[in-house]
């Protein structure tokens, strides 16, 4: 049944931050990625209004024309490589939120992770990737930073290169039925959403903790490209102000940003408690030098090695990790109040 304009724009209005117009046209990839990101933070969701006729006419293609082209390779796109960066980062920070207590987890949950974000938007429209290859680059990377929540992004970057080197158009298949589809859509949100519900409302002190040090350590990345922190910080900010426009206010004033400064003394907080229990970890006093630091990090390193401790395996592997994270927490650049507004 031939897709129409008219109702396509209808249910993009209605429900397109949930993926209702993708649901539509038969695009189930699209529909899940708008479902766990709310179409792209709203922004896919407004730049796509221009794409909907063609999404319409490619669903409206008959299967011959499909089956043509599945000999070819799909052309190199740079927005669907950066858009694999960021959801693979996106789904690598969920996991980190809501499954890092598992163990090995940055051996399996998080290569896993930001595998499968990179894997769905490589499956939007009629493009797909190669399910091992992506996924064998996203495990081969991850012990480059075992036990750094860093490690996101080599294992991103990893996964989309390979994704895109091994792009190609999606088989024709039969149509399958609203029900199956939905079935299928409605497990993979449950897989995506159960863990972090299950951790915010079982488990809520820790996973605030884990939510401000998770969004800590992604606005640590950027200290050391001081330029991209007044980017990073527009772009963290501009659904407020869009919202802002909406609602008919668009002054900006030091009054408006009540919300984002306060976000940013809960991070800061949990940063300075953070850099405290560092300190007591090492046995460092607080202020310590960066070689005093370094040097008692190396010490504690070949007495906790998991290969030093067979006998007490477990034991030493929870106080290695905890000396790596605490050498990493005292290791950035401690950053002035107010340098992130």
């Amino acid at each position: 049944m031939a897709k129409g304009l008219l109702v396509t724009y209808a249910l993009w209005a209605v429900g397109g931050p949930a993926g209702l117009h993708h649901l539509y046209l038969g695009r189930d990839s699209h529909a899940l990625l708008w479902m766990l990101t709310l179409g792209g933070g709203g922004l896919g969701w407004l730049w796509e209004f221009w794409k909907l006729p063609s999404f319409v006419a490619q669903a409206n293609r008959t299967e011959g024309q499909r089956q043509s082209s599945g000999g070819r390779t799909p052309p190199l796109s740079l927005i669907r490589f950066v858009a694999q960066m960021i959801v693979g980062i996106y789904f690598g920070l969920v996991a980190l939120i809501s499954l890092s207590f598992m163990a090995n987890f940055y051996i399996v949950g998080l290569p896993l992770a930001v595998g499968l974000g990179v894997l769905l938007v490589a499956a939007v429209g009629n493009q797909t990737s190669d399910f091992k290859n992506t996924l064998g680059a996203a495990f081969l990377t991850s012990p480059l930073f075992y036990g750094r929540p860093i490690a996101i992004l080599p294992i991103s970057l990893a996964a989309s290169i390979t994704a895109q080197k091994h792009r190609r158009y999606k088989a024709s298949v039969g149509s399958e039925t609203l029900s199956v589809r939905l079935y299928r859509l409605g497990l993979a949100y449950l897989a995506f959403t159960g863990p972090l519900a299950y951790s915010a409302f079982c488990n809520t002190a820790a996973t605030l903790s884990y939510v401000a040090e998770t969004l800590g350590s992604f606005l640590s990345w950027f200290s050391f490209f001081p330029l991209l922190g007044p980017l990073t910080e527009s772009f963290l900010l501009l659904p407020y102000r869009v919202w802002r426009l909406l609602v008919g206010d668009p002054g900006f004033s030091s009054g408006y940003f009540r919300e984002w400064e306060k976000l940013y003394e809960f991070v800061s907080s949990f940063h300075e408690e953070n850099r405290q229990r560092a300190y007591q970890v090492l046995s460092l006093s607080e202020g310590a030098t960066n070689e005093e630091i370094h040097q008692r990090y190396r010490q504690l390193v070949k007495i906790w090695h998991p290969d030093h401790n067979r006998h007490r395996t477990e034991e030493a592997q929870r106080h290695f990790l905890e000396i790596q994270a605490a050498y990493e927490v005292l290791s950035q650049p401690r950053k002035p109040r107010g340098s992130w507004r």
